[in-house]
């Protein structure tokens, strides 16, 4: 029992399906395991764990944080999301390309997104409840954002008009990133 690797992508973002066992009764799947984590060489320790409600055609993101780098488990409870993940470490042969998965609460599937990713997702259910497990604590002073629709990246959210927070509507672009204090990357 447990998840099921699906795929890798970018070199680090894992799909994963869990076992799902249902009946007359509703469901039963494990959302995480520590020995499976430890026999792909993934983190097995979460200091942090996120739960975020959207109505639909919000986005929120590009979010990463570099200090201390925070990998996320990420998967939707409630309705669906068009989660995007775009890859921001400095020396990466993936460096500024992204991947974009359907997660919903019926298809049940989960990613696993290790630190130097921005992550952002687009609500595409009339709620959207998701959970995230993080590897880091949140550090205000050690987060970023990447602009939702920088034109480098080129992310093709679906949706022209989202609704964004000031925050979001403000982020800086990849390369205004990459521009940044080469300390800051590094711990990425």
């Amino acid at each position: 029992m447990g998840l099921i690797k699906v795929s890798e992508h970018l070199n680090g973002v894992i799909l994963f399906k869990p076992q799902v066992f249902e009946d007359e009764r509703g469901f039963f799947m494990e959302s995480w395991k520590s020995n499976q984590f430890e026999e792909l060489g993934l983190p097995t320790i979460f200091l942090q764990d996120n739960h975020s409600g959207s109505i639909k055609n919000v986005i929120r993101g590009m979010h990463f944080q570099f200090d201390p780098p925070m990998g996320k488990l990420i998967r939707v409870t409630y309705g669906s999301a068009f989660v995007v993940e775009v890859d921001i470490r400095h020396n990466s042969p993936t460096l500024g390309q992204w991947i974009g998965f359907e997660l919903s609460a019926e298809n049940r599937n989960i990613i696993w997104v290790p630190p130097g990713f921005a992550n952002g997702f687009l609500a595409t259910s009339d709620f959207c409840e998701m959970q995230y497990k993080c590897t880091a604590l949140w550090n205000k002073t050690g987060e970023g954002a990447i602009n939702w629709n920088d034109p480098k990246i080129g992310i093709d959210w679906g949706i022209n008009d989202p609704i964004l927070s000031e925050k979001d509507k403000n982020a800086q672009t990849l390369d205004e990133w990459l521009l940044q204090d080469v300390s800051k990357k590094l711990s990425i």
